[in-house]
């Protein structure tokens, strides 16, 4: 019934502002679609070229070219060769390598001629072609190749802050960092957004939550200098700070409650790491010691029981990641597993891409495959696996919990005396048995002989003590790491665990010249010395890497705008004395995220308006300078927490897990059957995280691939995301919720009107506003006259629908 009121004017206005938005969105891709992505280029790097260079180009490079067709140059490659074109980008359907590659029946080629690559391969190849066949131009390899001067290599300075004209608008000295240059280029920053923006957007900023109209109000009804300091305290306490800023770290952690790949099995125990990270943040645990708890944990000492279970559930970090459980060469298994952690590890904390250099040098960095054999000698001396026979299980540590331990004990003493009790039983029936027939051999088990009350008496108690042992209690446990024997790998040919070369004993890559290297020990895999090495000071890519991360989570973008690479292929920092003055504050303040966001939040940059002016938007068009705040749409997660939020009814129970298979169950699997809830009112992060089988909301809203680092979130305008405020069930129960609450809580429509926009947008409705919604209510209501009787109803539809045009608008899922 209610949405048969959805085809309104208003409502077409707000689905047809979408549409537009996604063809522009569309215009924009088409023109950018012949330059490659850093991603795409390290896909191509990690995935491609070394499939080319084993398979293809021994037949089609420089020295033979069968059929006339090379595969060592993209140039040579869309050329093609006797039978035409042999790549069309986009399109791998008609792309002659992928049909020959596939060896389908009635294929004219099949490549390559002896065997045929594995369905992991064929898989990159097509992945490739269909995101366009990237590949490294010549001229960018000879003019940046592995440069280990490269600006993001070098010590982190501690630039002077610079001198500016407009010294009163420069009300930090971050400001001063942004203002001289937009002052060269004879720019000025936007005046101050209002105060309703301002809270608006730092609510949603720290905690992904809306403020309440009573917060809103406070607020404005104080005129103290530093109220906006008090906001910014206050939202870095509330417990949803750490829910909110601990899914940024998810992110780039590749959180999931699920294994992907092959056997989409269940994480049963991830949920505590993602806990962890809730609680570190909410903490300020000092970066540096968040870091080594994540890689090392395990080898750092502890103070208690509490710290040691926190330690060990922090090297989850390098347990969650997919696997292909079923990989029937538990060599190449235990390598790809290692090769994952690499490239988490470089990724996530040194934005670098590791991974590329394991089949060759990598192609750009100067990062050198002896470098990652080196490191890989770490990981194969720990083990986050058990057993690599498929189905592979993962390693988990047992947490100290005396508590479940002793319960543990006590159930062990029952099991004892079941046991005692039965066992007696069995000898007493043996016994008797016995004495009635003395002259007879028995069977082997006697008491089968029994009589039949005996034999159901013992039955009993067997089935008590299968009862009983079934039912013993579970030590907590988590996903994580520990040590193994140490052992020092072998370079490996072209990634091959079949052709090995000279041993890589372990290190760090050698192009870190400014902070010393560390010695790694016999008797322990030297994660611990590997930790404590990125977390030196002097290091010069972890800290900057972290606070470009902050700035890129206020700001919508980096600094650097490749946060996860910050190599040759990633972006020039847009102001790296900026960058490096932050990184030098944040280490002086402790490693301390909250001061860090203090520090950015509380200057005029931050402060600015969402609103430039023309000459601004001319010169700045991409607001490199920072010269105006961007107006942002929310995450994902932000979008139904809000929902719920608005209509009263979140619930904001922290902690635990809403899983609903337990652990190393199969999720969802080839039978396609998903018995994940997410009809909860729980805050976002605790719903669970399916790798093959995202929550259709989060996918349409850009929510990240859970099997890589993201650091840096996309954001699209398509269809399909107005169709979801539209029709999704979760709209519409939100609708509902938000029209009982104003409808409970005031009684003059005007005033439900100007409560209604309070909650959903943080302003009071405009006069305007309060007529068109008046109009729309006695519309409404004389369409439902004929198929609702009961005006109760009537009323709630009519206002249920008003709800969700307020809530389908741009206004409520942006910030500004």
């Amino acid at each position: 019934m209610v949405q048969s009121l959805a085809p309104l004017p208003i409502w077409l206005w707000t689905l047809t502002g979408w549409l537009l938005c996604s063809q522009f969105a569309i215009v924009g891709a088409a023109e950018t679609e012949a330059t490659f992505s850093p991603e795409s280029m390290e896909f191509f790097e990690k995935n491609v070229r070394p499939v080319l260079a084993e398979h293809c180009q021994k037949c089609h490079g420089q020295e033979k070219q069968w059929s006339n067709y090379r595969l060592d140059s993209r140039t040579a490659m869309l050329a093609g060769g006797d039978f035409g074109v042999s790549v069309v980008p986009g399109k791998p359907e008609e792309s002659r390598l992928i049909k020959a590659v596939q060896q389908e029946e009635g294929a004219d080629v099949s490549m390559p001629p002896k065997g045929k690559l594995t369905d992991r391969q064929i898989a990159d190849l097509e992945q490739w072609v269909r995101d366009g066949a990237a590949w490294p131009a010549e001229q960018v390899v000879q003019s940046k190749y592995r440069n280990p001067k490269h600006w993001s290599f070098q010590a982190v300075s501690d630039p002077q802050v610079p001198t500016v004209a407009n010294a009163t608008a420069a009300e930090t000295a971050l400001d001063r960092f942004i203002f001289v240059r937009l002052e060269a280029q004879g720019l000025v920053p936007t005046p101050k957004a209002d105060k309703r923006t301002l809270i608006r957007r730092a609510t949603f900023d720290l905690t992904g939550l809306p403020p309440t109209p009573e917060e809103i109000e406070a607020f404005l009804a104080d005129d103290r200098p530093d109220a906006f300091g008090r906001i910014v305290d206050r939202l870095l306490d509330s417990p949803a700070y750490g829910e909110h800023w601990g899914r940024h770290w998810l992110d780039v952690v590749r959180y999931a409650d699920s294994n992907g790949l092959d056997e989409n099995v269940a994480h049963g125990n991830a949920w505590r790491y993602r806990d962890y990270i809730v609680e570190a943040f909410n903490q300020d645990k000092p970066f540096d010691q968040f870091v080594r708890e994540q890689i090392a944990g395990d080898l750092l000492p502890a103070a208690d029981n509490d710290q040691r279970a926190q330690q060990l559930i922090a090297t989850g970090f390098l347990a969650i990641g997919p696997k292909v459980l079923a990989e029937p060469d538990e060599a190449k298994m235990e390598m790809d597993i290692i090769d994952e952690q690499i490239d988490t590890l470089g990724k996530a904390l040194m934005g670098l891409t590791l991974g590329c250099a394991r089949c060759h040098d990598h192609k750009f960095d100067p990062i050198t495959t002896y470098d990652y054999y080196a490191l890989a000698g770490v990981f194969k001396s720990t083990r986050t696996m058990e057993t690599f026979k498929k189905v592979a299980k993962w390693h988990e540590n047992v947490l100290p919990d005396p508590a479940a331990e002793a319960r543990l004990q006590d159930h062990q003493k029952l099991v004892a005396t079941k046991k005692e009790k039965l066992q007696k039983s069995i000898e007493a029936a043996n016994a008797a048995l016995k004495e009635a027939k003395p002259d007879e051999a028995l069977p082997a088990k006697p008491e089968t002989a029994c009589r039949a009350e005996t034999q159901a008496e013992l039955k009993k108690l067997s089935d008590e003590l299968a009862a009983l042992e079934k039912s013993a209690p579970e030590l907590p446990l988590a996903m994580g790491a520990t040590e193994r024997q140490v052992v020092e790998v072998p370079v490996h040919i072209r990634g091959s665990h079949l052709k090995l070369g000279g041993l890589a004993p372990r290190r760090v890559p050698i192009v870190f010249t400014t902070v010393e290297r560390p010695k790694f020990p016999t008797s322990q895999s030297g994660r611990l010395e590997l930790a404590n090495w990125l977390t030196r000071p002097e290091h010069p890519l972890t800290y900057r890497v972290i606070v470009n991360r902050v700035w890129r989570w206020h700001f919508g973008k980096g600094l650097v705008r490749t946060p996860d690479n910050f190599g040759m292929l990633g972006e020039l920092p847009t102001h790296p004395e900026l960058l490096d003055w932050l990184t030098h504050r944040f280490l002086e303040g402790g490693a301390s995220l909250k001061n860090l966001h203090r520090l950015i939040m509380l200057s005029r940059t931050y402060q600015q308006s969402s609103q430039p002016s023309k000459a601004t938007v001319a010169a700045d068009p991409e607001n490199r300078l920072w010269g105006r705040f961007e107006v942002r749409r929310l995450e994902a997660e932000a979008v139904r927490d809000a929902l719920l939020a608005v209509g009263g009814k979140l619930d904001r129970t922290m902690r635990g897990s809403l899983l609903a298979v337990k652990n190393r169950a199969y999720f969802f699997d080839h039978t396609s059957k998903d018995l994940t809830i997410y009809d909860t009112n729980r805050r976002s992060i605790y719903l669970p995280i399916v790798r093959n089988n995202i929550y259709d909301v989060f996918q349409l809203l850009d929510y990240p691939d859970a099997a890589v680092t993201t650091g840096d979130r996309a954001t699209t305008t398509v269809a399909s995301q107005a169709l979801v405020m539209l029709n999704s069930d979760l709209v519409g129960r939100a609708s509902t919720q938000l029209a009982e609450r104003v409808l409970g809580e005031r009684s003059d429509d005007a005033l439900r009107i100007d409560r209604l926009h309070e909650l959903a947008y943080g302003r009071q409705a405009s006069d305007e506003e309060t007529a068109a919604a008046q109009r729309f209510l006695k519309s409404a209501t004389n369409l439902l006259n004929p198929i609702e009787p009961d005006a109760e109803k009537r009323l709630l539809h009519a206002w249920q629908a008003y709800c969700q045009t307020l809530l389908a608008a741009n206004e409520f899922i942006y910030t500004r």
